[in-house]
């Protein structure tokens, strides 16, 4: 199949060719044809299976072929309705995909007079609010962010034609249900969803059937599984020589571009502080990094100008990096569906990826939730000379015991003390 037979816009077909767009992924020969019917869709795909154009061509094909509601209820530009309205929404989690779905949406319309906007928090409101000003026909935009432009008034959803909810998994983690449903209520019924999302828990099938009408569904990949392209293996370490051994597999092997998640921020600034002593390049991304130096490490990382980019999960997320070959887990998820996630970072397009994880022994636990999870046990290497040491799982049993102990004999020091006043009193 080509992109010619999914008969897309002259206009479309000019820059998938200029793009190196040579054939469609599974989910676009899927969800293409589905969209440009008009129809809801609901759609399994993973990071990397080309589901940004699977979702941007058709919502590009519809506004260049059809006449937006202003046109066919308009007489003149007087009658339209103020607030800037636009065609079409995109919503993602994340500044770094709201970005990367920008840049890929106006790639697609380059031949086309459609205008792009793009809206998210940690960058200037203004100049969105010109670009909004300008006439967008599309916006691609962050929840919050979105919110702030509609409480503005600096742009109307009156006249959304095409809805899309990109990584919906990742917006109830990220706690947008609320904001979400804000929006909702400002768009009109009648109009064309399409619902995104690597993983389908009952709360992510729950937001589907909330705004979707009779949806076609799409599944390219059976739900909460890795890609078959990422190989993976465990390792297990001692939790304070996790650093240690994660710059000895960089040097060692000779990694050249590494992603690490870490659970925490200031995790993650200490993990690249330490991979810099150990003559690693590495730089850090997270929540409390401005945007503008979240994007210059990213280019730095891309550039090859340093070796690691170490983040959490939330900076993360987005993040679009060609032929990314590693991918380590410095400390395991929170969540089991956040394993998905990270190693889904690799092996995209069809390339081979490695997602390395390194576990101290107090989080097995987290490694049996992510085996439940994808149904498949997860190889596991001892590594000469950073085996861990069973007797510091026997310790912390020790030392938990005896806090506890500790525990118990304050509490009963405080009953008898309350026991003492109450008599007092009386």
């Amino acid at each position: 199949m080509s992109f010619e037979s999914l008969n897309l816009h002259s206009d479309l077909l000019k820059a998938l060719t200029e793009l190196g767009y040579s054939s469609p992924t599974d989910v676009q020969k899927q969800a293409i044809p589905m969209a440009l019917k008009g129809e809801d869709v609901m759609a399994g795909a993973q990071t990397g299976t080309g589901k940004t154009a699977a979702f941007s061509l058709p919502l590009l094909q519809r506004l260049l072929t059809l006449p937006s509601q202003a046109e066919q209820s308009a007489q003149n530009v007087a009658d339209k309705p103020s607030g800037h309205p636009i065609r079409a929404l995109i919503l993602t989690p994340t500044r770094e995909l709201a970005q990367q779905v920008y840049d890929s949406m106006t790639a697609y319309a380059k031949y086309t007079d459609l205008k792009v906007a793009v809206a998210y928090g940690g960058t200037s409101m203004n100049v969105q609010v010109k670009a909004l000003n300008a006439g967008a026909d599309i916006l691609v935009a962050t929840p919050g962010r979105l919110l702030d432009h509609v409480f503005n008034r600096s742009v109307s959803l009156s006249e959304v034609e095409t809805f899309v909810l990109d990584e919906a998994d990742r917006m109830l983690d990220m706690g947008f249900i609320v904001d979400i449903q804000r929006i909702m209520k400002r768009m009109p019924d009648e109009r064309q969803t399409l619902f995104f999302s690597a993983t389908f828990s009952k709360q992510v099938k729950k937001l589907a059937f909330d705004i979707l009408s009779e949806p076609k569904m799409v599944e390219v990949t059976p739900a909460n599984t890795a890609a078959e392209t990422v190989a993976q293996m465990v390792y297990p370490v001692d939790k304070h020589r996790k650093a240690e051994l994660l710059a000895y597999l960089i040097g060692s092997r000779n990694w050249q571009q590494v992603l690490v998640f870490t659970k925490t921020k200031q995790g993650s600034d200490k993990l690249a502080k330490d991979l810099g002593l150990d003559g690693i390049k590495a730089v850090s991304i997270n929540g409390d990094k401005s945007q503008g130096a979240r994007q210059r490490a990213l280019d730095e990382f891309k550039s090859g100008k340093v070796r690691v980019l170490v983040a959490t999960d939330v900076a993360a997320r987005g993040l679009d990096i060609e032929q990314l070959e590693y991918v380590v887990n410095f400390d395991m998820p929170y969540k089991a569906e956040d394993y998905v996630h990270r190693i889904g970072r690799t092996g995209r397009a069809g390339m081979t990826g490695h997602a390395i994880t390194l576990m101290s022994l107090d989080e097995e636990w987290a490694l049996k939730a992510i085996e439940e999870l994808l149904d498949t046990r997860i190889p596991q290497q001892w590594l000469e000379g950073y085996e861990p040491d069973p007797t510091l799982i026997e310790t912390q049993s020790v030392h938990r015991g005896a806090a506890a102990e500790k525990r118990r004999a304050k509490a009963k020091s405080k009953i008898h003390q309350n026991r003492g006043k109450h008599v007092r009193r009386r």
